[in-house]
């Protein structure tokens, strides 16, 4: 039976789903990055959906994308063309990998739970929903292991239903995701009431700050019990939902009050053992309680340290460790560095935390200015030089921040592995156009949100079309003069072809999307 689906799986593929009619953008316009995406690549490993149906596979899956960056375009197309590569059609479903080859330190089917959320968040905007439905259950039922690194699964699974409107499957994991939380606490959480975790499990080792309580751990717990917290309130279970909204409020307190260093003004890593202190340096995960809308207004404080040489930034994207630190980059014999290099990782985590300061805080530490750039960089470091001297797009583990080599390849190259990394899958991209620089912020209910984080004087246009939302087709555009989409000046909203909201200028505007 297994056997059979398989052979037949390019012919479901094809059929699986008609293509969205657009509102204003085409898929002609927009398939020569495919084409372009295949020429210059070397189809190491061949999965499920081959480069060859990569163009078929996209034109009838993703939202499309226009802007005058042409950076931050191709790079939104080039990681919805890695993604399809990572979906891995097996006996127990569609599952997403993070690494192409298999690797030793992975579970069933090639699984690693370190990205697995950061998979759901991406997929989430796909048209067909039946990756995610499989995904989500592998991991609790068909032989997943969601322990095995840190992992905020009932956060990704909410975030999803926000966009789909659905919360069936949501409703029917609850029970699983409430046994998940309750495992974590009994072999990470301690009697101070923080979590801990090793950085190597935290996917972030060789750090500077080290193992202990870490403000990833945590937050990602505070996010797990809100998200159990609202599924159940969904759900008319009063009882988990006050128990889980409780959990929330204790790990919010714990997190604020014993991992943040006044004197740095920064959330840092607290080792374990009687009368530890805090790490003595910044670290980029310190951003991470703002992924979930965890801190209160005083600490923004924070985020002054983003934009700074000395601090964060660099010419290839956001270190992991601040750059005046006496151990940054570090002398190390391991490839997988995070003391500094620049991780795709963590900076969508640290992109999306900063859409949210954007969008939710009172603060002047960071503007939308800052986070159109951080992702302009972060578009253009997706490249390799190569041997010839040609430049290809490309994604892979962690890069230098400094020269942009891409630092996991070189040593591994040095070592005679090859492509370990290649199309690696183990950050958002698309999201953090669609959800970030676009704006588009899903709500419970039949509202829905628009709040684009392009600055007013840097674009005279950009599109997002053919976006599944709650049962229908959104789409956003912003056009200066009119002249470029015949929609009238100004940002508008469509559903299903027809507008729902239009402002003269970009800005913040709610619509209601009809069930």
């Amino acid at each position: 039976m297994h056997l059979m689906m398989l052979m037949a799986l390019p012919l479901l593929i094809a059929t699986l789903f008609e293509p969205q009619k657009p509102s204003v953008l085409h898929t002609d316009n927009f398939e020569h990055y495919s084409r372009d995406f295949n020429l210059h690549d070397r189809e190491v490993v061949k999965t499920t959906i081959s480069n060859e149906s990569a163009s078929e596979w996209m034109q009838k899956q993703i939202p499309l994308f226009e802007c005058p960056d042409k950076e931050i375009e191709q790079t939104y197309y080039f990681r919805w063309w890695t993604y399809r590569k990572h979906l891995r059609q097996t006996p127990d479903g569609w599952v997403i990998t993070e690494f192409l080859p298999d690797v030793p330190w992975a579970g069933k089917y090639n699984t690693i739970s370190c990205a697995a959320s950061h998979h759901i968040m991406e997929g989430r905007w796909l048209a067909e929903t039946q990756y995610l439905n499989d995904y989500s259950v592998f991991w609790f039922r068909k032989g997943g292991d969601p322990h095995r690194y840190s992992f905020w699964a009932a956060d990704a699974i909410w975030q999803r239903s926000l966009v789909t409107g659905n919360l069936k499957q949501a409703f029917d994991l609850l029970p699983d995701l409430v046994k998940n939380f309750e495992t974590w606490q009994q072999r990470r959480q301690d009697p101070n009431g923080l979590f801990w975790q090793n950085d190597d499990e935290d996917g972030m080792e060789v750090s500077i700050g080290g193992s202990g309580y870490r403000a990833t751990i945590n937050s990602y717990m505070f996010a797990e019990a809100t998200a159990i917290a609202k599924i159940a309130q969904a759900r008319g279970d009063a009882a988990i939902s006050n128990r889980f909204k409780q959990l929330a409020s204790e790990i919010k307190e714990r997190l604020q009050k014993q991992l943040w260093d006044n004197s740095s003004e920064f959330f840092k890593v607290l080792p374990k053992g009687e009368g530890a202190k805090l790490a003595e340096v910044r670290e980029l995960h310190g951003y991470t309680p703002w992924y979930f809308d965890l801190p209160d207004e005083k600490y923004s404080v924070a985020w002054k340290q983003l934009m700074l040489p000395e601090g964060f930034n660099a010419p290839f994207g956001l270190t992991t460790a601040e750059r005046r630190s006496p151990r940054f980059m570090f002398a190390f014999s391991h490839e997988c560095l995070w003391n500094g290099p620049v991780w795709p990782y963590a900076t969508s985590i640290t992109l999306t935390a900063m859409a949210n300061l954007l969008n939710d805080y009172h603060q002047t530490y960071v503007t939308s200015a800052d986070y159109l750039a951080q992702l302009h960089t972060y578009a253009t470091s997706h490249k390799l030089k190569q041997p010839d001297g040609t430049t290809v797009p490309w994604i892979d583990e962690d890069m230098d921040p400094l020269t942009g080599d891409w630092t996991a390849r070189t040593i591994l190259e040095k070592q005679g592995t090859h492509d370990r990394g290649k199309d690696y899958n183990h950050s958002t991209f698309c999201d953090l156009v669609i959800s970030g620089l676009v704006g588009i912020r899903p709500q419970p209910g039949n509202r829905i949100v628009i709040s684009p984080l392009v600055p007013a004087d840097k674009w005279d246009y950009f599109c997002l079309d053919r976006v599944p939302y709650h049962g229908h087709i959104l789409t956003v555009l912003y056009d200066k003069t009119g002249a470029r989409y015949g929609k009238g000046k100004g940002l508008h909203v469509l559903s299903d072809g027809k507008e729902i909201a239009h402002s003269a200028t970009i800005a913040r505007i709610e619509a209601t999307v009809e069930r």
